[in-house]
């Protein structure tokens, strides 16, 4: 029987239903194996555990055969191993988690392996975005809130720009296709942005807007 963890959800990625005049242009997830390499940093382990085995090898070889040295480094090769193994672990486990999500309204963002949230976020509440392009066509879109609009960096890691701390700016992380993805997202965006907004002032009792 498939079990899927997440089929409270009426919409894939979504709490609830879109309200009226709403609906979706674009769904994504990260890469898990691009996710590895940019946000878990798995390049570095790699070379960190690199560094250990040559420096083993080194060690051992003043005083053994090149053979023998090389059998000496076995317990680094194997945690090294295990170790990435468990970074692309933990970098699929937390694709498989993500939705990204693009309406004609709002980014929206279901984040997170062991605690789910979803962010919303209107275009208005958007300021800038800038697109981080690779050559293989992935690439990971920053946006930059404005106003007053806040978020944890810790809760929505690892879905925001690296080290940006003092002022969190969300990210669709390592999706393919993403000058694709912008272009929706910056065409959407600037159709809701130069959408007039009304604004509803309190009536009398009548049903007559007060007089100013």
């Amino acid at each position: 029987m498939s079990h899927d963890d997440f089929n409270f959800e009426p919409i894939r990625g979504l709490p609830e239903q879109l309200p009226e005049g709403e609906y979706i242009l674009w769904q994504g997830a990260p890469d898990f194996r691009r996710l590895a390499r940019e946000a878990l940093g798995v390049r570095w382990v790699m070379a960190y555990f690199a560094i250990l085995i040559v420096w083993r090898v080194g060690v051992s070889s003043t005083e053994n055969p090149l053979s023998v040295s090389i059998s000496h480094a076995v317990p680094f090769i194997v945690a090294a191993t295990i170790t990435c193994a468990l970074v692309y672990l933990l970098a699929y486990v937390q694709a498989r988690s993500t939705v990204y999500t693009l309406t004609n309204k709002r980014v929206a963002m279901r984040i997170g392996a062991a605690l789910t949230m979803t962010l919303n976020l209107p275009y208005t509440w958007i300021g800038t975005a800038q697109l981080d392009l690779k050559k293989s066509g992935h690439g990971t879109l920053v946006m930059e809130l404005i106003g007053e609009t806040r978020l944890s960096y810790l809760m929505t890691w690892p879905h925001v720009k690296p080290w940006s701390m003092a002022r969190t700016k969300p990210a669709l992380r390592c999706i393919p296709e993403a000058e694709k993805v912008a272009q929706i997202f910056a065409d959407a965006a600037e159709t809701r942005v130069s959408e007039p907004q009304i604004s509803r002032k309190p009536t009398g009792p009548s049903g007559q807007v007060p007089a100013e």
